[in-house]
């Protein structure tokens, strides 16, 4: 299993003949390689994996990808705290 992540295309160019796009990833951009998608045109949002766009998506399916993530971290978040007082209940026992 492979984790893409969803960001959205604001520049394309070639380097070293490759197709290539800053695309942004909620204000943090990276360079990405668009080989698998070389269609993709700025506005357009791609799936990401290790540095290529592995497809092309749409605003929608980005923003549940988003939110899955976000709600995947914030549970992995709440486990801990949940952990962190039950260690320190017990170690006050």
């Amino acid at each position: 299993m492979c984790l893409g992540i969803p960001g959205q295309i604001v520049e394309t160019y070639s380097k070293e003949s490759l197709p290539m796009a800053k695309v942004d990833f909620g204000g943090i951009a990276k360079d990405i390689c668009l080989s698998y998608t070389p269609e993709a045109e700025p506005g357009q949002y791609v799936l990401v994996h290790v540095g290529f766009a592995i497809s092309l998506i749409d605003e929608e399916e980005a923003n549940e990808i988003v939110e899955t993530i976000e709600a995947v971290a914030k549970a992995g978040r709440e486990e801990e705290a949940e952990m962190a007082n039950r260690l320190k209940e017990d170690s006050s026992r």
